[in-house]
This record gives C-alpha cells, sequence and structure tokens, in this order.
C-alpha cells in the first residue's frame, strides 16, 4: 500500500533565518526515494500560494495543503477551498487600518498587500518570500481571503489581535518578531490531510508528517506517525511519535532514511 507524506516548511524543510533558504541535497534525495518506491509526497504549510518559490513549485510535489488546510490541492486539482466570509475580511480591514496594523491578505493565487507597507515587505524579504504573487491593486469586493497575517506595532494592536481567537478563528503569534497569522478553526492543516487521504483512498496509519510548529500540532496527532522536528518546541514534540533531527542537520532526511523507507 502507498504511503502519503506531508511536509511543513518553515522550520521542516528550510530555515530562511538561519540560512537554509531551498530543500538541501540529502533532504531532496530522501524526498525523491520516497516517490521511486510509488509513494505520495505533499506540502502541508501555513503559506499561501503565493508564497511558495520557484524551487518549491517546480520540486514535484503531488500537491498543497495551503493555509493551514483552507486551499488543498492534488497534482494541479483543487479538492478543497473555503475562504474567510467577505463581511467578516472588511470588518477586520477596517479594524486593522484604525489600529496601523500592516496585513496582508492571502487568497488563491495571489496574496494582497500594500505597496506602502514597507515594513511588512521587509520581513517577507527576510523569509525570501517571491515578490511574483503580491499584488497592491486590489478590489476587497473581488477576492477570496483564505488566511490573514498581520506585523504588529505596539501593545494596542497586539491586545486587539490577541482578542480576535474565538470560535471561529485561531492563530499563530511570534512575540519576537511581532507577527501575527490568523486563520479559520475549521480547517486545518490536519483537515486538509485528511482531505487528500480520502481523495486518493489511502488509510490513515498510510500517513507520516513532518512539523515543528503550533500549527502543526493537529496534523502531528492526527496523521498515522507524526514526527516533531528537533527544533520543535517541547510542547510540539509531546504530540508526536518520533522526534528527528533539526533542520540544519537533515532531520527529515534521517527520519526518511531509517524509518519510513
Amino acid at each position: 500500500m502507498n504511503k502519503v507524506v506531508f511536509f511543513d516548511i518553515d522550520g521542516t524543510l528550510i530555515d530562511c533565518l538561519n540560512g537554509i533558504t531551498d530543500i538541501t541535497p540529502r533532504v531532496k534525495k530522501a524526498i525523491r526515494g520516497l516517490q521511486e518506491k510509488g509513494n505520495y509526497v505533499f506540502i502541508a504549510t501555513g503559506r499561501p500560494y503565493a508564497f511558495l518559490n520557484e524551487d518549491l513549485l517546480n520540486f514535484g510535489f503531488d500537491g498543497f495543503v495551503l493555509t493551514n488546510g483552507s486551499y488543498v490541492k492534488v497534482a494541479d486539482k483543487c479538492i478543497y477551498k473555503e475562504s474567510i466570509k467577505k463581511e467578516i475580511v472588511k470588518e477586520l480591514v477596517g479594524n486593522f487600518e484604525e489600529l496601523n496594523i500592516e496585513y496582508i491578505l492571502q487568497g488563491e493565487t495571489y496574496s494582497y498587500i500594500k505597496d506602502e507597507y514597507k515594513k511588512l515587505h521587509s520581513y517577507y524579504d527576510s523569509f525570501s518570500i517571491p515578490k511574483k504573487h503580491l499584488e497592491g491593486n486590489y478590489n476587497l469586493e473581488e477576492v477570496d481571503i483564505y488566511k490573514i497575517e498581520m506585523l504588529l506595532n505596539d501593545k494596542k494592536g497586539i491586545d486587539y489581535c490577541l482578542s480576535l481567537e474565538d470560535d471561529n478563528f485561531d492563530y499563530v503569534h511570534n512575540v519576537e518578531l511581532g507577527s501575527f497569522e490568523l486563520y479559520s478553526k475549521t480547517n486545518s492543516k490536519a483537515s486538509g490531510i485528511l482531505k487528500v487521504l480520502n481523495f486518493l483512498n489511502i488509510p490513515l496509519e498510510n500517513s507520516y508528517a513532518f512539523g515543528d510548529g503550533k500549527n502543526d500540532i493537529e496534523m502531528l496527532s492526527t496523521v498515522g506517525c507524526g514526527i516533531a522536528m528537533g527544533n520543535a518546541d517541547d510542547s510540539v514534540k509531546s504530540y508526536a511519535k518520533k522526534v528527528t533531527d533539526t533542520v540544519q542537520n537533515d532531520g527529515v532526511a534521517l527520519e526518511i532514511e531509517k524509518f519510513i523507507i
């Protein structure tokens, strides 16, 4: 029976802040080895399509679980998508602008960010985010939004964003960087993964996932075998069945070589 392996990006396949901006040769070889044996390999990420660089897009992954499961593709076919209600997006945007919070609206192919948000643009430059699918001119009525990210400047903005967690939304907040990711509670990497498994008719016990962050917890605890990176927080590791080495030490390759293959 074929297996399906899902990979987070940041802190798992790459580590832009520490100089690893592409998948290392050893990890690439290990992932190719999975495919050569007839297994499927997917990206499962909080990133939208616009944040995927050419190396990731051209690698040959069998599909993508994007924006924390709110947009899912198998090969070139979208098998699931659920955008945030437009009236909610409009209300949030109005509040962000009133509080001087820089934000980006993440869509299906394009993500939407105002040209004057220099600090936020600089933030994404530090992660080597490509510019090709970032759009500064857009009509809020005409775009579908799947996730929102913000950069916070002061306590007032932080307090507002922290207040957004409710029955509809969850978030990831990086205090050190001042970044904030807001996404729908009805979707997660885990829910996206389950849709992929159902579409491919592959049992849960034949699924694996690698991750390191808070938004990986659900998928690590849902798949047949969740594997936490060595650089993950202990709180994340506690939800995994296995813990591998760090991204810097090719942790993904090590676990594929000795366990999955």
